[in-house]
């Protein structure tokens, strides 16, 4: 039996990341401000790791906020991908569609009517390069997938300029999302429009800008790490292509915190007989509070293990593990009791489409 909700509450991050041009007026389109005012900028020459970077990845021609492009060609998006470009909206689907459905044959646990499909499943996001050389960077901007369940925005990351985050090259850029899982079928579009705070917005560096493409018969089934690059720095992103995919919600509440600790959540998938552990959450908990909700593409029938790892002041670092096995529908739960607090940790299966 599947256990109590843990009640969700949306996230305080803006839906409508930045102010586009749009395609309203294509003769006052705005070209790229490229002028620094408080940063000092390198020259730009983009390395690459071999041993760690697959490839660069391709920007689609025609994909260009910051000037317009992109809203200029809207019917070359249609056509092409069968996307509206001009629809900033948030994707409406939410995840766990699935997890009890009724329409299954013969039952939930023996399910026959219902199939896995390829997914995406994103381990994390890094600034690898900046040619901008005067330390720690205010980012914010957005980083969205757009699939075939609805082409609506998807954010991996989602940030206002009112909101940024701190980081520094070679730095990982904590994620914000998905908000539900993201479909291979064929392909999936990642569409991007990330900047750095330079003084007043209209001095704002472009950091990436554009869409690119992945298509299922191309993406590994194993960790690969491709490398956007754009004006003044590049941004990794390590994905896998999870062939056999449910999607998994992870909700995590924490209760009843005498005093305050430091908690860091982690997450293990198996893929290709190799493990994979990446980073999911790390911050301080003073009360009561649930996290936000941790949807990911795991493949079926294997064990999905959460870290926990617990840093008390004047106590040695506690690590806490939980392990769950994929399935098609249906939800677990398990209770961590800590000293001094309790954790309680959700997973809900579920297709991602019918």
């Amino acid at each position: 039996m599947c256990c109590g909700t843990i009640e969700h509450k949306q996230s305080n991050l803006i839906q409508r990341p930045i102010k586009d041009v749009t395609e309203s007026n294509h003769k006052d389109v705005i070209e790229s401000n490229q002028k620094t005012t408080d940063v000092n900028v390198t020259d730009s020459n983009h390395t690459i790791d071999v041993d760690k970077v697959a490839w660069c990845e391709h920007i689609c021609q025609h994909s260009s906020h910051r000037d317009g492009t992109i809203y200029k060609y809207k019917l070359y998006w249609k056509n092409n991908y069968q996307i509206d470009v001009t629809n900033r909206e948030e994707t409406r689907v939410e995840p766990k569609r699935y997890s009890m459905d009724t329409g299954c044959i013969p039952n939930p646990e023996n399910c026959l009517y219902h199939l896995t499909c390829q997914m995406v499943q994103i381990f994390s996001l890094k600034l690898a390069k900046t040619t901008i050389n005067s330390g720690p960077l205010q980012l914010y901007g957005y980083i969205a997938a757009r699939d075939l369940v609805d082409d609506m925005l998807n954010y991996v990351f989602n940030r206002s300029r009112d909101d940024p985050i701190i980081v520094q090259e070679e730095s990982i850029i904590e994620m914000t999302g998905p908000k539900r899982g993201i479909a291979l079928i064929p392909d999936v579009l990642f569409e991007f429009d990330m900047r750095i705070k330079n003084g007043d917005e209209e001095d704002d560096l472009q950091l990436i800008d554009g869409i690119i493409e992945f298509q299922e018969i191309l993406l590994p089934e194993k960790p690969t790490t491709v490398r956007i690059t754009g004006d003044y720095g590049d941004v990794d992103m390590c994905l896998a292509n999870v062939s056999n995919g449910v999607e998994a919600t992870v909700e995590v509440a924490i209760s009843e915190p005498d005093h305050g600790f430091d908690l860091s959540i982690s997450c293990v998938h198996f893929m290709m007989e190799k493990s994979k552990e990446f980073h999911l959450f790390g911050g301080t908990i003073g009360e009561s509070r649930q996290l936000r909700r941790f949807v990911m593409a795991v493949f079926l029938d294997t064990v999905m293990h959460l870290k926990f790892k617990v840093d008390q002041k004047g106590s040695n670092v506690v690590e806490h593990c939980c392990s769950f096995e994929s399935k098609l529908h249906g939800c677990a739960s398990h209770q961590i009791k800590l000293e001094n607090a309790s954790i309680l940790v959700k997973v809900t299966w579920s297709p991602l489409i019918e």
